[in-house]
């Protein structure tokens, strides 16, 4: 039985995303753009978690040009079309970094990491001493590091970690932002290089915080976690099958960041436990923190905003606000919210794999 944690206030996160709120229709055509690549792909014949075949009729949601399946086994949403080589290449476009990195920049770098990373980092620093592991055992490597965010919340607690990342200007940023003088912690690297890193790694935890998600080949790195016995642990944060889904679908004109783009399948309690016992590991703990609240809000703002409705949504904001983090924490219980924070753990005695 995991240990379960819920909510987390949202403290000033729409400061961060205020690109979301101003440019709605921007980031809405970018959306339906990468639509249109996911159904130029081959029809998903098996889910992406447990490989059960898909039932072809079984599609219940249809949500900006996307239909999804949900599977009969594990309860894991698919995308009708799979995500493809080809559509990685697409979709996953570089930010541009290339410019000089100013003392602006690092205070936004350190607002962005200790604002989001460095409780996740808390989070993983708490379970494992729970499991009688100090901060300074913990040897981690973060797969898809972006900008190397939770890497550097990882350093500011004095905990190894290093990271590998597949786009080169991110790694680049993120070493010059990090910038402690002992060296570079992220690696740039190709985009199946990772199952080799994970392979070879002596780290004894994987951390991939927001990227199961995009990994176009999913089973090959859990295979490669569950091969190599170093690993005791695979810290993931993953977006869920939840109110959020319900809320894009209903408001079609706005920008749906959690179902679509390219996040091409969403996990559910029982993907995540299939997905667990698959490698040989369990689920230890979780946290759960959505953001259903936060976009309801943002769709429910840019709606009144684009019918004309400024005055109105200046009010709605200033009643609703201050009630975001309790009615998060309600759908956050219900374990039907949008983001799920889970440490797995290697089981022991597990057969192939006993220790």
């Amino acid at each position: 039985m995991s240990e379960k944690k819920f909510g987390k206030s949202f403290g000033d996160l729409n400061s961060l995303k205020q690109n979301f709120f101003n440019n709605n229709d921007g980031m809405l055509k970018m959306a339906d753009g990468m639509a249109d690549i996911i159904n130029a792909q081959p029809k998903r014949e098996c889910c992406k978690i447990c490989g059960t075949p898909l039932k072809e009729a079984g599609s219940i949601v249809h949500s900006h040009n996307i239909d999804y399946i949900v599977c009969d086994k594990c309860g894991h949403l698919n995308s009708a079309n799979e995500d493809t080589d080809d559509f990685a290449s697409k979709v996953y476009v570089e930010d541009d970094y290339s410019k000089n990195y100013s003392m602006k920049d690092k205070e936004n770098y350190d607002r962005r990491m200790n604002m989001i990373y460095v409780p996740k980092a808390q989070f993983l620093i708490d379970c494992l001493e729970k499991d009688g592991i100090s901060k300074d055992g913990i040897k981690d490597l973060d797969i898809g590091a972006g900008c190397g965010y939770f890497v550097a919340a990882m350093h500011s607690f004095g905990a190894e970690s290093n990271g590998i990342e597949v786009s080169a200007t991110e790694v680049e940023h993120g070493n010059a932002m990090i910038g402690d003088g002992k060296g570079n912690y992220l690696k740039h690297v190709g985009l199946t290089d990772s199952i080799d890193y994970i392979k070879n790694t002596d780290a004894n935890v994987i951390s991939a915080i927001g990227v199961l998600e995009h990994l176009i080949h999913l089973r090959e790195n859990l295979d490669a976690i569950r091969d190599n016995k170093n690993i005791k642990y695979l810290y993931a944060s993953v977006p869920m099958f939840s109110f959020n889904c319900c809320f894009e679908a209903a408001f079609q004109d706005c920008y749906n960041r959690h179902m679509g783009g390219t996040h091409t399948h969403l996990f559910t309690n029982e993907s995540v436990r299939v997905m667990a016992e698959a490698i040989g590991f369990e689920v230890a703990y979780e946290w759960r923190f959505g953001s259903d609240i936060n976009d309801l809000y943002r769709f429910i703002s840019v709606s009144m905003r684009k019918n004309g409705n400024e005055e109105f949504a200046d009010l709605f904001a200033e009643k609703f606000t201050p009630l975001m983090d309790k009615l998060q924490l309600v759908l956050d219980e219900s374990e039907f919210s949008s983001e799920l924070h889970f440490i797995l753990r290697r089981r022991l005695n597990t057969g192939l794999h006993t220790e």
